[in-house]
């Protein structure tokens, strides 16, 4: 199981470091931004940093930060700092040393195999203030709902190629995304949408302007459940 699950992970790796598209980086600094007001404390995890976009904001906030990949080529892309310390190993095999504050799992829970049973893992790992920051693709997206209308999708949650890229094993909606949260004992304080998107990354990468682009992003926050991401901040 370890040996496909890493194959995995490397297979998706060549994505990141050549199919994603600047606006898809900028979707991870907009999914920063909505998290960043609820961190607390001075130690941090981050489970899945890819090639480090959101560890360059992350790595600012904290005093210590610890950051997970399972693959080796794109944890080698994230540059050293003093106050960070990098971890090539897949989740289910990650022993931290001690308990953190913050602990961020942003496009993850879509990914691996047993969804639950990694966040009561992670639910161990947060000290007794501490908060974890969930973070994933929204199926109820206006983008993905517009698919299913134009006969691209037969439902909203169905995997379309960009997941396959990707490695994704599930799309969530707010619902199951809460379900499994709950499922896993954990607490929810609060959940959020971000990005109004209803066109695709590309899309919006090649025709939209810079108000537009911010526009949307604020909108996101109106309407969560339709927005491209939904976020949860939980404790346990």
């Amino acid at each position: 199981m370890a040996g496909n699950e890493h194959e995995r992970v490397e297979a998706a790796a060549d994505w990141y470091l050549k199919e994603q598209l600047d606006f898809d980086k900028r979707l991870i600094r907009f999914r920063y931004e909505s998290l960043k007001p609820g961190f607390v404390g001075t130690s941090a995890l981050e489970l899945g940093p890819a090639e480090g976009e959101m560890t360059q904001f992350l790595v600012n906030d904290f005093e210590q930060l610890t950051v997970v990949e399972g693959s080796a080529e794109l944890l080698a892309q994230i540059p050293e700092r003093p106050n960070l310390v990098k971890v090539n190993a897949l989740f289910e095999d990650f022993q931290p040393a001690g308990r953190f504050d913050s602990i961020i799992l942003e496009h993850v829970l879509e990914h691996v195999d047993d969804p639950v049973a990694l966040l009561q893992r992670v639910r161990n790992w947060l000290a007794p203030e501490g908060r974890l920051f969930l973070g994933v693709p929204n199926g109820n997206s206006i983008h993905r709902l517009v698919a299913v209308k134009m006969g691209l999708l037969e439902h909203p949650c169905q995997l379309n190629a960009r997941d396959h890229a990707l490695g994704h094993r599930r799309v969530y909606t707010p619902a199951s995304f809460r379900a499994d949260i709950e499922k896993s004992g954990l607490a929810v304080l609060e959940m959020g949408g971000v990005f109004f998107k209803p066109l695709s990354n590309a899309q919006i990468q090649d025709h939209w302007t810079e108000p537009m682009i911010q526009g949307f992003y604020e909108l996101g926050k109106d309407f969560p459940e339709l927005a491209a991401e939904i976020f949860a901040v939980c404790r346990a």
